[in-house]
């Protein structure tokens, strides 16, 4: 997944941080130069200086051929233009914007590009939450210490997966599918469980990469 994150401060940058580990394409923009300068090297992202506003630097940042463009600046009305312009003007599927003064979010709607917006007191994993909806397969959570990520894959009507047993499915090795969640009850898989549309499914690996996972379900 190809993601632009406009807005180099604490929470955009943990947004980075987090999709860039998960192996998506990730660049952080901001308008400050020292700030800029001192997360080069730091974050598992592409950091480039500039106005997000600017219909220019979105496209240098790739807003052009981005899934998801996440809007977390400090100034609300900047974050309503850069939702706009990601919408309108690049055709993002995606922008998710964040609010930062709870008399504004009347405006954070669909007629200014936003698709969903979070208010300030949401919690930074309900952020992460709204971007990582964005595709279908992604790493939650890495156990670093273990070698361990916690891969999430949602079944669609398109997915391979679909009516087939986990018996059934060619599965890297080295991956265990943990529970299944179908509407929003989760469940311990039997070899012999049959996967529907709608399923959630997650799977703890030591090797697999979101690709080879993708790739054994979707």
């Amino acid at each position: 997944m190809k993601v632009v994150v406009a807005g180099a401060g604490r929470l955009g940058t943990q947004i980075a941080q987090v999709l860039g580990a998960a192996h998506n394409e990730v660049t952080l923009v901001d308008q400050d130069d020292d700030r800029a300068a001192a997360l080069l090297g730091h974050v598992p992202a592409e950091v480039r200086v500039g106005d997000a506003c600017e219909p220019a630097v979105l496209e240098g940042a790739g807003a052009h051929s981005a899934d998801l463009v996440v809007a977390t600046t400090g100034e609300d009305e900047d974050n309503l233009v850069i939702s706009l312009l990601a919408k309108r003007q690049f055709r993002v599927a995606r922008v998710i914007a964040r609010v930062n003064d709870d008399e504004n979010a009347w405006l954070f709607t669909p007629h200014w590009g936003v698709d969903t917006a979070v208010p300030a007191a949401a919690p930074l994993i309900s952020l992460i939450e709204e971007a990582t909806s964005a595709t279908d397969t992604v790493a939650l959570l890495r156990l670093s210490r273990a070698g361990v990520s916690v891969i999430e894959t949602v079944i669609t009507d398109q997915s391979r997966a679909v009516g087939h047993t986990l018996a059934e499915l060619a599965v890297p090795p080295g991956i265990v599918v943990a529970a299944v969640v179908r509407d929003g009850d989760p469940k311990a898989p039997s070899p012999g469980f049959e996967l529907r549309e709608g399923d959630v499914v997650l799977v703890v690996s030591h090797a697999a990469t979101e690709s080879e996972v993708h790739a054994a379900f979707q």
